[in-house]
């Protein structure tokens, strides 16, 4: 068996920090068992997580040979994974890495009962301090209402290799950000509950500029705690 190359590599967690203020991304680590929707299409289908709920789920890149040569398919694992709201009240993922520096620990090659081996035991976790279904949101705040607890931002993704232009998406959220804050770039904590992901903290990073040079909001950044 070749080493095994995790989710990131050389990386102590497998979400990275942020390089710029107005930095877009959309990811999140999800616990729970792949299950593809048949033998013939391995790429497509739902992730179980332990209270049942069934997540939609693809795999992208090079993470299918990743779980056919290396993991368990029967057991739980924390995927790294980036979401999508196709169909309201309904949650897709796509699975882009695992984060699991266990499974890579036992890809090293070392002496049995090496002090080495002991060390590297005692130090790996697969716990991350966020927890479980944690998902770090940074976009544009298109709509608020926190009467209803409902958010949409809009996500702009990096321009791709072959320079063809990358289109936004939008994630329906839940949770309450005053309606002031439109317009505005938020960076959002989110923690999935079933097929919604539901806002923890939040920060306004400041107003988003237009073609003309207007910019939309006008608050300075503040950071706010969600209960609940």
């Amino acid at each position: 068996m070749g080493k095994l190359t995790l989710f990131p590599p050389m990386r102590d967690h497998p979400i990275p920090a942020v390089t710029e203020p107005m930095q877009y991304r959309a990811i999140g680590i999800v616990r729970g068992i792949y299950r593809p929707q048949n033998s013939n299409q391995f790429t497509r289908g739902f992730l179980l997580d332990e209270g049942g709920e069934e997540i939609e789920a693809v795999v992208l890149g090079r993470v299918m040979t990743l779980m056919k040569r290396h993991l368990v398919m029967d057991r739980p694992h924390l995927w790294v994974v980036y979401p999508r709201c196709r169909q309201v009240d309904k949650l897709h993922l796509q699975i882009v890495g695992i984060w699991e520096p266990s499974t890579l620990e036992k890809s090293i090659n070392l002496e049995p009962n090496s002090n080495f081996q002991q060390n590297i035991s005692e130090v790996i976790k697969d716990e991350l301090p966020e927890g479980d279904d944690y998902f770090s949101i940074r976009g544009e705040l298109i709509f608020t209402r926190p009467e209803t607890t409902d958010l949409v931002v809009k996500v702009r993704q990096k321009q791709r290799s072959d320079r063809t232009r990358s289109l936004p998406f939008k994630l329906q959220l839940k949770g309450s950000i005053p309606l002031q804050n439109l317009r505005s770039f938020v960076s959002l904590k989110m923690r999935r509950r079933g097929q919604e992901l539901h806002l923890e903290d939040h920060e306004i990073i400041g107003p988003i500029s237009t073609r003309g040079g207007r910019k939309h909001g006008g608050k300075k950044s503040t950071s706010q705690r969600v209960s609940g």
